[in-house]
């Protein structure tokens, strides 16, 4: 299928969610989050605020938090995609797109200065390849050069589909896919249940 036509689809089923379903969804995939040793190892993760019912990142931010993780969500400036250093959660406002993001203070995080980088789709495949909107804030922000760092594509199961993804040159695979009911860890198309 068409990118085009899967971002469509997937993001009318997603905006229809009921309140429920994605309060579980988001509870269980970021508890799958918080059970990777590369969250256990990083002394820096991106998050991002979400938006149209994609998966919640607070309870990652709380975890992080209370163990001295710093934290880093995305703003967009002018075309591009930064990351800055948040605090409190309370410290994100609408911002581009109407989507929250940290206020623009302090120093902006270039992608190697993280080491899970939690990044948010509207559909993912079994390579790792992703829908984003299409504008291609992420691709171009991690696409800095030698990015050492783990990414982590986040999304309900419904999103993640068996059917390859047409994926262009410049596309960032993800290294590992977080749903509510699977790891799956693209290297080898290993799967954790």
């Amino acid at each position: 299928m068409p990118k085009r036509s899967l971002r469509s689809q997937l993001l009318a089923q997603r905006r229809l969610l009921s309140h429920d379903f994605w309060c579980a969804s988001s509870r269980s995939a970021q508890l799958n989050v918080l059970s990777l040793v590369e969250y256990a190892e990083a002394d820096c993760i991106a998050l991002y605020a979400p938006a149209h019912n994609e998966i919640g990142t607070e309870l990652i931010f709380t975890a992080a938090f209370q163990v001295g993780k710093q934290i880093l969500y995305p703003a967009v400036h002018l075309d591009r995609m930064v990351f800055r250093r948040v605090e409190r959660i309370v410290e994100l406002k609408k911002g581009a797109f109407g989507i929250l993001e940290p206020p623009p203070k302090g120093s902006d995080y270039h992608a190697d200065e993280a080491d899970l980088i939690v990044v948010p789709g509207i559909s993912f495949d079994l390579a790792g390849h992703r829908i984003g909107y299409g504008k291609g804030f992420y691709d171009r922000f991690l696409s800095y050069p030698d990015c050492p760092t783990h990414l982590v594509g986040l999304c309900h199961d419904f999103q993640l589909t068996e059917e390859l993804i047409p994926a262009d040159a410049h596309d960032i695979p993800m290294e590992i896919i977080v749903s509510d009911k699977r790891i799956v860890r693209i290297s080898g198309f290993k799967t954790e249940k």
